[in-house]
């Protein structure tokens, strides 16, 4: 008997432990409206703290009890949805839109004059009842809709004022500095998922369309990047030409970069202590230090009231101390973010490796409030040490006091780049899919010059870049700072042209009494324009020159790469989103088939997710 009631002992607890174990769920999610799927859905066990996001396939991985659940599936702009799972272990699940699920959210969206408006008197916020285990990279914060009334927003953007028509005559050149940032993208994916629609001046045009990678040659020879052209019409306006041209950096394997010398600057304030700052900080971390390899070092320097090392110079094999390290920092005080900028680039120098990567890696929300918090003393600082071979990586996080304008001036003038990281899929892309081109510069100061054809081209504007523009007499200058390209890293810009003969209200009438000379050969040129590119060498002062003529063969849109309707399609949205004065008759369906035709084969999820902004963004118009 006592044999037999150990034996029934035994099985009970063998199935308790089983219970308490549990099992692995899972599946994709898909839009009933186009059947793509869903990126960011929020896949919660009900009751519980148990809960994942889905991937950029839609698909997901959850732990639940043997015995089964309620499994909750929520993203913002579809209706909820619930399944009681008892012996499945595949769920797949399809969402339904739902303009009501937005109108329940706060909208706070930038107007023509750049105020923003509150629309409702409910907001978005992080649900702490529901919190997740946001120090593993395969879980991401989630949101729930709370009725509660709207604290004061003070993210700062600045403030763009697009760039106009100029006619080649007068102003024959156009002149600007590169930019790979793609910040704006994912600061504007961030509003649009919350069903908000976001300040104009959060969106740069610019950003957005280097947000995406493009299909260009790969460089041959010495230069660091190839140059891609194509012209066709632009699609907001049948009239007029729109110039596509891109550039390729080098793509240099991992184990071929140089060594790494990172101190990696983490604002500890107490404006970081929300989930998705410094928990989602420090997710996004663990990326990073799994892709250092013995060679590199990593140091680890924080500030709040005051600026401190916690972490000396440790090689990329010591992993699990360099995690240790990130673990036990909290939030709570001041921001000094002088004094930890100046104890960052000190501790570099003194770990400086020469013909290596010496970089400083700021994360913050921007809020720096108390020290040497002025844009000119910290600008001053972080050219000094430019100069001195240490570049600066930005990386922002978090909402509501967002200093956005603040961060992108310190990232450039640190030949760095700067990212906003909203989730950890956005962290996985920063450091794993573009871990080259991210931290390794290739070729530093790169600016573009254009001449066009006055006999061919009545106008033109430069779309996006306005926070890039150079004096014509910069392009020469080998002292004047520009923009970098990293291993791997795209860059794309696009001209709005006007044909000569065509009638547009963006013309100025010709001059009356005075008169421009124009070269002969321009009219007996098929040329369009010429483009030139500068760029050094990141270990060298001197500038190298690349020429590239371009002619106008005719071709119609539909004709075009996917790299050129993409990118049409990228600042159309933009334009829609700023309420531009330029958006011309383009609708937000052919923004929407645009996109769709010229998707590509997007392995990595991100122009399906840009497709789903597209449509949310018409949700929130709509109502």
């Amino acid at each position: 008997m006592k044999r037999i009631i150990t034996m029934i002992l035994l099985v009970a607890s063998l199935t308790s432990m089983v219970g308490r174990q549990g099992r692995q769920i899972t599946g994709k999610v898909t839009s009933a409206s186009d059947g793509g799927p869903i990126l960011g859905v929020n896949v919660i066990l009900e009751g519980t703290s148990i809960g994942t996001v889905t991937d950029i396939n839609g698909e997901y991985s959850l732990k639940i009890p043997a015995s089964g659940g309620v499994v909750v599936f929520q993203f913002i702009g579809f209706k909820s949805h619930k399944v009681v799972v008892r012996k499945e272990s595949v769920i797949d699940v399809v969402l339904h839109e739902s303009v009501a699920e937005l109108s329940e959210i706060v909208v706070v969206g930038g107007t023509r004059s750049g105020r923003r408006k509150e629309r409702k008197k409910s907001r978005v916020m992080y649900d702490s009842e529901n919190s997740f285990n946001v120090t593993s990279p395969s879980v991401s914060p989630v949101y729930r809709r709370v009725l509660t009334p709207s604290q004061p927003n003070t993210e700062d953007y600045a403030a763009i004022e697009e760039n106009t028509f100029r006619n080649p005559l007068n102003n024959p050149l156009s002149t600007f500095s590169i930019d790979v940032d793609a910040a704006s993208y994912s600061n504007v994916r961030r509003f649009l998922t919350q069903g908000q629609q976001p300040p104009k001046d959060a969106v740069r045009i610019e950003e957005m369309v280097n947000y995406f990678t493009y299909d260009y040659k790969q460089p041959k020879g010495n230069d660091p990047f190839s140059i891609t052209t194509e012209i066709s019409s632009a699609p907001w306006n049948k009239d007029h030409r729109l110039i596509h041209i891109g550039l390729q950096g080098k793509n240099i394997p991992t184990k071929d970069l140089p060594p790494s010398n990172l101190v990696f600057l983490v604002d500890v304030s107490g404006s970081m202590n929300s989930p998705n700052k410094l928990p989602l900080l420090k997710s996004a971390f663990r990326l990073l230090v799994d892709k250092l390899r013995p060679e590199d070092h990593v140091a680890i320097v924080v500030y709040a009231g005051a600026a401190g090392e916690v972490l000396p110079a440790t090689t990329g094999s010591e992993k699990d101390k360099i995690l240790n390290a990130m673990d036990q920092l909290s939030a709570g005080g001041s921001t000094a973010g002088g004094a930890g900028i100046t104890l960052a680039y000190n501790i570099a120098r003194q770990n400086f490796k020469k013909n290596g990567n010496n970089r400083v890696i700021l994360a913050t929300d921007g809020d720096f409030n108390v020290g040497a918090s002025s844009n000119q003393s910290m600008e001053d600082l972080i050219k000094d040490k430019r100069d001195e071979g240490v570049f600066l990586t930005v990386l922002g996080f978090g909402m509501g006091n967002y200093k956005d304008s603040k961060m992108e001036i310190l990232a450039d003038k640190g030949n760095g780049n700067y990212a906003y990281v909203d989730n950890i899929l956005e962290a996985q892309k920063v450091f794993v899919n573009e871990f080259g081109g991210t931290l390794f510069t290739i070729a530093k100061d790169v600016k573009i010059q254009v001449e066009f054809n006055p006999t061919k081209i009545k106008a033109y504007r430069l779309v996006g870049y306005e926070n890039r523009l150079l004096k014509d007499e910069d392009f020469n200058n080998d002292k004047k700072d520009a923009g970098e390209l990293g291993s791997g890293h795209t860059v794309t810009a696009l001209y709005e042209v006007i044909p000569v003969g065509i009638k547009s209200q963006f013309l100025v009438d010709d001059l009356k009494y005075q008169k421009t000379q124009v070269a002969e050969e321009a009219h007996s040129s098929d040329e369009l324009m010429t483009v030139k590119l500068r760029y050094k060498k990141p270990n060298e002062d001197q500038s190298s020159l690349i020429v590239k003529e371009l002619k106008d063969e005719g071709n119609r849109l539909d004709k075009t790469s996917d790299n050129f309707r993409w990118s049409a399609a990228v600042a159309a949205f933009g334009m829609e989103l700023r309420d531009s004065d330029y958006k011309g008759s383009i609708t937000h369906k052919d923004i929407l088939e645009l996109a769709k035709n010229a998707r590509g084969e997007d392995k990595e999820g991100y122009r399906a997710e840009f497709i789903r902004l597209i449509h949310s963004n018409e949700l929130l118009v709509k109502r």
